[in-house]
């Protein structure tokens, strides 16, 4: 039967995005691939997405450069199949937006892959179209001498998130068995060979050698900034460069609050969980924008409307190997600080892992950063646009204080936040945070509405 050619076309992932960016190509042309093997990742706003083939076949071309910006509903790839007929199958792999979350996974064909999950409820199936085949642009088109052709085997079906997940472990997905459909290991199977036979030490890396002590170098590295390192440089570019930016730190007396928090860990650490000091903070929030509803807010500078919020959705800045992401406790008014916390700990550990959601990634109203241990003195923080207000935790140092006569012990920290100083006035401001060392030193009134 002779051959066709299915022609893979950029998602649409809704949302009102009209291109994405290519990051990173999991086959080449010439390369033999089985259904539902990923064969890029493509990167839009916060939310990475891998396309895994809908059929089984062989790379003809691909359709751009890693970096390079790709229309939705350009070409993306082309694969020979067998028993396609005469006519050529062009089957437009577009999934309908949703709310809050881009999904892309109603078939096997489309899935979320290293920050983004799918809603298949938010899907429709496109109709496949005939069409002829034309040629790809010149620079696009498979080169002269095709790489070798590799067996599906010899590369476990996998999402990129789960790769590196699995690296960070020791585990080599051969030794994985896959449940997922087409061979796909999914991270229920990751955990399920961890279980049975225990993480290994990581293989290190080439670059992770040692360097000769005081030996000259002249070696150089020139890194593309692309996926969500552009993501990130973008938006921070943007709120620096859109926003007029004030500072404004305060030092906080914490001791009271941190033995407070030890008294809570000991009664309820086993029933309820671990509280830090975030949860307590993100408690003083929450009852401090009640005061001042100008800080919860989001300014469309472009519209030029703010939006004040009821809702206090707050985003946590959070490192991951992937870089920055802020993950949002939604409705932090309506939980305590151990739900809090919880939540807080769910979505750190989603994003690291590279299972948070498009919706756990936005919304948020107002942002807290914090370093922990590495939080430092002081801090100028970069607001989270279009938010208004972002507030920084810094290192807790325990140091001689006065209180009344004496030079006494006390736990020190302070608190550096920003402020949009268009819709935020000094004063106010500098009231909001008082507030919260009002209620962060003594953290009875955190419990008292």
């Amino acid at each position: 039967m002779a051959a066709g050619i299915r022609v893979i076309k950029v998602p649409d992932v809704g949302e009102g995005i009209a291109e994405v960016e290519l990051v990173a190509w999991h086959v080449q042309p010439g390369d033999t691939v089985a259904e539902d093997q990923g064969l890029a990742d493509v990167m839009t706003d916060k939310a990475s997405v891998e396309i895994p083939s809908p059929v089984a076949g062989r790379v003809l071309a691909l359709g751009g450069a890693v970096g390079q910006m790709l229309a939705v509903g350009a070409e993306l790839i082309r694969i020979e199949i067998e028993g396609g007929g005469a006519a050529t199958a062009v089957a437009a792999v577009i999934a309908a937006p949703a709310s809050g979350v881009a999904s892309l996974a109603a078939t096997p064909a489309v899935r979320q892959g290293v920050l983004a999950q799918a809603d298949p409820r938010a899907v429709k199936t496109p109709p496949v179209a005939e069409a002829r085949a034309e040629p790809l642009p010149a620079a696009a088109r498979s080169p002269a001498v095709p790489a070798p052709n590799r067996a599906a085997a010899d590369r476990p079906i996998a999402s990129p998130a789960l790769r590196r997940r699995a690296w960070e472990l020791g585990v080599d997905l051969k030794d994985v068995t896959a449940s997922g459909s087409g061979g796909r290991i999914v991270l229920a199977d990751l955990d399920a060979h961890v279980a049975a036979h225990g993480p290994q030490t990581p293989t290190k890396r080439p670059d992770d050698r040692p360097s000769t002590q005081y030996a000259e170098r002249s070696d150089e590295q020139a890194l593309p900034v692309i996926g969500l390192r552009r993501r990130i440089a973008q938006q921070m570019q943007e709120s620096k460069r859109r926003i007029p930016h004030f500072s404004y730190v305060e030092e906080i007396d914490v001791t009271e609050i941190e033995a407070l928090r030890a008294t809570l860990n000991a009664k309820w650490d086993t029933e309820r969980g671990h509280l830090t000091l975030l949860p307590l903070l993100m408690r003083a929030m929450v009852l401090a924008v009640r005061e001042f509803p100008q800080i919860n807010a989001r300014f469309d500078d472009d519209a030029g409307i703010v939006t004040r919020h009821g809702a206090v959705h707050i985003g946590i800045a959070t490192q991951t190997p992937h870089g920055l992401m802020v993950p949002v406790v939604r409705h932090a008014e309506a939980r305590d600080p151990w739900a809090l916390a919880a939540e807080t700990a769910r979505l750190a550990e989603a994003a690291r892992a590279g299972r948070a959601t498009r919706a756990e990634l936005s919304g948020s109203t107002i942002t807290i950063s914090s370093l922990g241990a590495l939080g430092g003195i002081v801090s100028t923080p970069v607001i989270n646009r279009p938010e208004v207000a972002i507030v920084a935790v810094n290192r807790i140092v325990e140091r001689p204080v006065m209180r009344g006569a004496a030079i006494v012990p006390r736990k020190m920290m302070n608190l550096s936040s920003s402020f949009d100083h268009r819709v935020v006035d000094g004063i106010d401001a500098a009231r909001f945070v008082q507030a919260l060392r009002t209620m962060l030193e003594g953290p009875a009134l955190l419990f008292v509405e």
